[in-house]
């Protein structure tokens, strides 16, 4: 295995999407709905993963998902019956704002595989190997949700032109407690936002972590890591890790983090989506008088 040199890397056309979690820490909300398709006051979690991929330059999407999430690919894709009963009633906004999310196949190609079994991240990622195009792919876990402008994945395929590592991983800073939650980086060096590394590893204790740049879920990872995944043997939680198989491949392709510049939600938890949907409000004006009032009641409750 070899990784392009920086001076001859094809774009990044192909994001892959996991989005075949079942959600059960937000049950009894995710027994009808996906998790993904939970909003961030009025967005849909996984529409944020979709922008960010557009203003990416993606080409491909590959939606790794689950049989009982069929309402993923009814979100994802146009619904022309739906955007005319709103054109008939005089909606056109509401239906030009749908058309908007809505992924059109003349511009981006969509895939959907499914992942019949929880059997970890790296396996959701090797579901997709056979509808990637070539070169290094980029995957966007969408209950990590990011806030900033320019886009995390957008500046990390960019930094990711001009490196020699293989892979690159999205790292933000933790404290010692919440390292056993996170893959962890071994950090040997430091260019810029970019982190020269030697490896990974997978929520270790406090006094046995590396460093404190966590792994957070936006990657760009040379192809060969599908042939990494075919033989990974299972890990932390008896699953398939993502973060094991990149460390492997790391020895011959070399790996690095990115420091990306936005705001990193965990949606996959309560107090982040929470925390998401308060910061999200916060930059629309509309909602100003909302935040505003509800402040002292929430300090007085304290």
């Amino acid at each position: 295995m070899t990784a392009q040199s920086s001076s001859h890397r094809k774009p990044v056309r192909t994001a892959i999407f996991p989005v075949a979690g079942l959600g059960t820490r937000f049950l009894p909300a995710t027994k009808a709905t996906p998790k993904e398709l939970l909003p961030v006051l009025d967005r849909p979690l996984i529409q944020f993963a979709i922008d960010e991929a557009r203003a990416a330059g993606i080409e491909r999407m590959v939606f790794v998902s689950h049989p009982s999430k069929s309402a993923i690919e009814h979100y994802v894709l146009e619904d022309p019956e739906l955007e005319k009963t709103l054109r008939e009633k005089g909606k056109d906004k509401m239906a030009d704002r749908l058309c908007d999310n809505a992924l059109d196949p003349e511009k981006v190609e969509v895939r959907f595989v499914m992942q019949d079994e929880p059997l970890g991240l790296g396996h959701a990622v090797l579901c997709a190997a056979d509808e990637v195009l070539d070169g290094a792919v980029a995957v966007i876990l969408p209950d990590d949700l990011i806030l900033g402008e320019p886009g995390c994945l957008s500046e990390m395929i960019e930094a990711y032109q001009g490196a020699d590592d293989g892979h690159m991983v999205a790292t933000m800073q933790v404290d010692d407690q919440a390292v056993q939650s996170y893959g962890i980086l071994s950090v040997t060096g430091r260019d810029g936002q970019v982190l020269k590394a030697d490896g990974m590893v997978e929520k270790p204790a406090p006094e046995e972590a590396p460093s404190r740049q966590a792994v957070v879920g936006r990657y760009v990872l040379d192809g060969s890591i599908f042939e990494v995944l075919k033989t990974q043997e299972p890990g932390a939680g008896g699953e398939i890790q993502l973060t094991d198989a990149i460390a492997r491949g790391s020895k011959e392709l070399g790996l690095c983090g990115f420091r990306f510049t936005g705001t990193r939600f965990d949606c996959g938890s309560k107090e982040g989506m929470l925390s998401a949907i308060l910061a999200y409000a916060g930059d629309r004006p509309e909602f100003q008088g909302v935040l505003d009032s509800a402040t002292p009641t929430v300090l007085a409750a304290e």
